[in-house]
């Protein structure tokens, strides 16, 4: 194939995805809305996209990109001359980092050997996920019925002697509140625990908002709370940089070490890695260090003062659309929007929103949080509330004349007596089958009736059927 075969058959297969820029897919993706940022991040990232992070001493200019990115980050979030850090892939292994360090630091300084993970309800899958890889017991704690912010006393009860990580949120995914970091801290601190704050969303947000003119009241949430010991931050989510952009801080380079890995055991060279990769293209990190200095600290304060305002419109908005409701007063730009009338499904009015260009993300019933709908709110999405609210209403209606998905109640009866460890392929299929979810993993055109069904089963019975859907939907070597 020649070069524009190639880009022209590139170009087709995105058709069919959402799209990156003009603010209409509001989770995934983040969109600064400025001129040139993209062409300057891919002519960065084409600079060092054959670089390998893998070996620093080979490559010092990784060092040096690294060490100024993380420092920006440090200096914006409560760091001092002893805060350490590693640059990241993405939020994900920044997470993963903070528990296996956790866990490593644990078993060598207090020997814990059956190390547990104290979290809400609320934190993100990422932590669950850190927990299964690196063999912790996730121990959850539940969260304010009305705030969905999870208490500190709830915390200091849950942690044993076993404890490794305390982890809290800032904000919280599916809700946009903020868990309350200093009381979270103090009682892991008062326990000698370590703890994580999950500031992959709102660390860049919040960090430049409160440098803002005028700035609201933001919440404590950074290293100079006492009792934080590492927090994340992601430079792809409010950085609008390119993806596999993140920045995992750590209270010093002591506790840094307990997540780094060496060996020397081999015939090979001597490998030292700091994160979970081995081989890392340092072209993500030449974008996002391009990007951070294109935009600036001003630029970032600018960005941060529009998106507040902006989420501040959409929350009041929704709240005067005849149907809906805003589970949680946002603390950071994510809104989360429930249903206040049973003839209006949030499921139903995302396809309705999807059919007319918009992602609004559906997010299942779990733990006292209905069924909900959330919005990401970018810079991008700043100069469109009105159409978005406008657009909003009329989904409403619509959903309302459809009226919510039927759910066939023996199927749910007979779902519950399934085991999910012993559910053989053919089990399986004929589940999916009667979920709607084809042979070949095409999913319908409106996906509320799938999500109805997914949201009525037992979590553990979703979870064994959801890598079924995927895992149709990947055949190599098909079309």
């Amino acid at each position: 194939m020649s070069d524009d075969e190639i880009l022209r058959s590139l170009h087709a297969l995105r058709e069919g995805d959402l799209p990156v820029h003009g603010g209409r897919t509001m989770a995934y993706v983040y969109d600064a809305g400025l001129d040139g940022v993209d062409e300057l991040a891919a002519r960065a990232h084409a600079a060092y996209a054959g670089v390998n992070g893998l070996d620093m001493t080979a490559f010092p200019s990784v060092v040096h990109l690294e060490n100024e990115v993380v420092g920006r980050a440090a200096a914006l979030l409560g760091g001092n001359a002893a805060t350490a850090g590693t640059f990241t892939s993405g939020g994900t292994e920044s997470c993963l980092l903070a528990v296996l360090t956790a866990r490593n630091h644990a078993r060598r300084t207090r020997g814990v050997h059956r190390p547990e993970l104290v979290l809400p309800v609320t934190a993100h899958a990422a932590f669950h996920k850190a927990a299964d890889l690196f063999g912790l017991e996730a121990v959850t704690v539940g969260v304010d019925p009305q705030t969905f912010r999870v208490r500190p006393e709830d915390v200091a009860a849950a942690i044993t002697d076993r404890t490794v990580l305390v982890v809290c949120s800032v904000p919280s995914y599916a809700h946009g509140v903020a868990d309350p970091v200093a009381g979270v801290a103090a009682a892991a601190a008062a326990r000698g625990v370590l703890c994580h704050v999950d500031a992959c969303i709102g660390g860049w947000y919040l960090g430049h908002l409160r440098l803002a003119r005028n700035a609201p009241p933001v919440p404590e949430f950074d290293l100079s709370v006492p009792g934080v010991t590492s927090l994340s931050v992601d430079l792809h989510k409010y950085g609008y940089t390119p993806k596999g952009a993140s920045v995992l801080l750590l209270r010093d380079a002591e506790l840094r070490r307990h997540g780094w890995f060496a060996h020397r055991s081999w015939p090979g060279y001597p490998v030292v890695n700091p994160t979970l990769q081995g081989t890392r293209s340092a072209g993500p990190l030449a974008a996002a260090w391009a990007v951070l200095r294109r935009i600036g600290t001003d630029g970032y304060t600018e960005l941060s003062a529009r998106v507040h305002a902006a989420t501040r419109r959409l929350a009041d908005g929704v709240g005067a659309v005849d149907g809906l409701r805003v589970l949680a007063d946002p603390d950071a730009s994510l809104v989360a929007v429930a249903s206040d009338d049973p003839a209006v499904d949030p499921f139903v009015v995302a396809d309705e929103m999807r059919l007319r260009g918009w992602y609004l993300q559906p997010q299942p019933a779990f733990a006292g949080s209905p069924a909900n709908l959330h919005m990401t709110v970018t810079a991008a999405v700043t100069g469109r509330i009105d159409r978005l609210l406008a657009e909003l209403a009329d989904a409403v209606r619509r959903a309302r004349a459809a009226g919510p998905p039927a759910v066939d109640p023996a199927l749910i009866e007979a779902a519950a007596g399934l085991d999910p460890d012993a559910l053989g392929p053919e089990e399986a299929a004929l589940a999916l089958r009667l979920a709607g979810v084809g042979e070949d993993g095409g999913l319908p055109e409106r996906s509320a009736p799938v999500l109805a069904v997914l949201q009525a089963l037992p979590p553990r019975l979703a979870e064994r059927l959801l890598p079924e859907v995927v895992g149709r939907m990947y055949r190599p070597g098909r079309p």
